[in-house]
């Protein structure tokens, strides 16, 4: 069912420019037709060609930048990976980091001038490294926050699988924000209120459903009576360490102080790719949310000094 963008997205963004006391970019939402029939949609910050592009987690979407990218203030593309956002869903819900590079790799030669910073978080973290080790000539610097191919955060908490359990589509947003805040999701409820905003579109039909596609995965793994497959399918790990290997670029493990990547796992990222840099932030998993300024100055200094 085709569903239109809604141009209100952007509506929370002036408050949160207003917040931070740093102007508001220019903010666009480009669409890209892939040769498969399906788009690749994502954010552009800026008016200037950009240099950096970010990639989010499962079940996020690119929004989950906004606060990181208005700290930044430097032209940049943040992209919905396939199956979450305005991008298309996969008929064949193959959502593997090399797949998904694919994607982007497209976008970075439709919508770029120049190799770019790929700031990844969690299946975005290998998503830009398999796509550095594939496409060396697109990437010029690789950030990967809070993952390493030896830990895999598809299976969640409890508490997230029950998040997404039964109906996959709801009367009203105020439904979904009611249940987030009951399984402690979100912080204050206008931030719950704005999460679910931007994870959910309307449907011709008047009813609330998911943007992406891991939660309508979800619900039909409980249906099946497959709990272990209840957040999403399997991100497939074992080619992410091949990946990082052959990476050729300067690539930097961001550990979330509270989040899923531990110090043993850090060491170990650290033995297998001896030229990476560590650099430890007191965030959660999603560090873009929770410590949204600390890594705009980490991504900042990475790229020459270039305001927006």
């Amino acid at each position: 069912m085709e569903v239109a963008i809604d141009n209100s997205e952007f509506s929370y963004l002036p408050a949160q420019a207003e917040a931070l006391g740093v102007p508001l970019p220019p903010v666009e939402r480009l669409t890209l037709p892939l040769a498969d029939g399906r788009t690749l949609s994502a954010l552009r910050f800026g008016s200037e060609a950009p240099r950096v592009t970010l990639l989010h987690g499962a079940g996020l979407n690119a929004h989950t930048w906004d606060t990181t990218a208005l700290a930044l203030q430097q032209p940049l593309l943040a992209i919905d990976l396939a199956g979450h956002g305005d991008s298309s869903w996969r008929d064949d819900v193959d959502y593997t980091p090399r797949t998904l590079a694919r994607d982007v790799a497209a976008a970075v030669e439709a919508w770029t001038t120049q190799p770019q910073l790929m700031v990844g978080q969690s299946l975005g973290g290998l998503t830009g490294a398999a796509l550095a080790a594939s496409r060396p000539d697109l990437v010029s610097e690789v950030i990967v926050i809070d993952i390493t191919p030896g830990i895999d955060v598809t299976a969640g908490p409890a508490a997230l699988r029950e998040f997404y359990a039964g109906p996959t589509d709801f009367a009203s947003r105020d439904e979904l924000v009611d249940k987030a805040i009951s399984l402690g999701f979100g912080g204050t409820r206008p931030e719950t209120e704005r999460g679910v905003f931007l994870n959910t579109r309307m449907r011709a039909d008047g009813r609330v459903e998911w943007k992406h596609h891991f939660a309508h995965l979800a619900a039909q793994a409980l249906a099946a009576h497959d709990p272990g497959s209840a957040t999403a399918p399997s991100v497939l790990h074992e080619t992410g360490w091949d990946d990082l290997a052959a990476v050729t670029a300067p690539i930097t493990l961001v550990r979330a102080a509270r989040g899923f990547v531990s110090e043993a796992d850090a060491a170990d990222f650290q033995r297998r790719v001896p030229t990476a840099r560590l650099v430890v932030l007191d965030a959660t998993h999603n560090v873009q949310e929770t410590a949204p300024v600390a890594l705009a100055g980490l991504i900042e200094s990475a790229t020459p000094a270039r305001r927006i």
